[in-house]
């Protein structure tokens, strides 16, 4: 199986906690299962423990698990931060200052590295600010990367999944495909929410993943065809 048009996606929320993670290594697993090489990045981690002399994110730790390539963890997330808030919030706590040209300089020097898919995940949403002029939207629109949306089936998310889709295709960029992640046991009309995104959201729905105990297992409810 070959990977056309491209074979580097972003992948972004509908919110912070909507398993964007969870996804994506469900996705890297599939992948995998097919017999395709796949790399992942985390540019911007917030979050982190020190492990090995060097601090560790837990998402970044998890997409190095699912992928086949094996890379450096500062290769996979450059820019590591103590604190689980806002990144240019824990940045600035810091004294550091986030710049879309250096993380998507990261990014291609990554990208040398050839494999059959690349996920470059953000974090939390995809306005999400780097600095006073810059988001994280700006990573994929620098790099024009289509866009895999992840949403979170659950009060609330239908008005989030297609003002994040409409923010994508303001900003130029196709939306590849999104995903139903099903994760809150208490969701009330799940089938109902996920067809009236369907009905709007113009975009390929990769799957519909109900709660799963690992990434593998959410990997069968997942369809990467519709991103060749």
């Amino acid at each position: 199986m070959t990977m056309s048009k491209s074979n580097k996606f972003f992948v972004t929320g509908t919110d912070t906690e909507v398993g964007k993670t969870f996804i994506s290594c469900a996705l890297l697993e599939k992948a995998k299962a097919q017999g395709l090489t796949t790399g992942a990045l985390k540019p911007v981690a917030a979050g982190c423990v020190e492990q090995d002399g060097i601090l560790k994110n837990e998402d970044a730790l998890a997409l190095i698990d699912s992928m086949t390539l094996s890379l450096p963890y500062q290769s996979v997330n450059p820019v590591a931060l103590k604190e689980a808030i806002a990144p240019h919030l824990a940045a600035s706590h810091e004294n550091k200052v986030l710049q879309t040209s250096r993380l998507t300089g990261f990014i291609q020097g990554a990208f040398m590295n050839r494999a059959d898919l690349w996920l470059v995940e953000g974090a939390g949403g995809w306005f999400v600010p780097l600095n006073p002029r810059e988001t994280l939207a700006d990573i994929a629109i620098k790099l024009q990367l289509p866009v895999i949306l992840v949403v979170a089936i659950r009060l609330g998310c239908i008005n989030h999944a297609l003002l994040t889709a409409n923010a994508i295709r303001q900003a130029g960029l196709p939306i590849a495909g999104w995903v139903a992640n099903c994760m809150d046991d208490n969701a009330e009309c799940v089938q109902e929410n996920i067809q009236s995104i369907y009905e709007r959201i113009q975009a390929p729905l990769l799957g519909v993943v109900p709660k799963c105990e690992n990434a593998q297992k959410a990997s069968e409810y997942l369809s990467i065809e519709m991103l060749l």
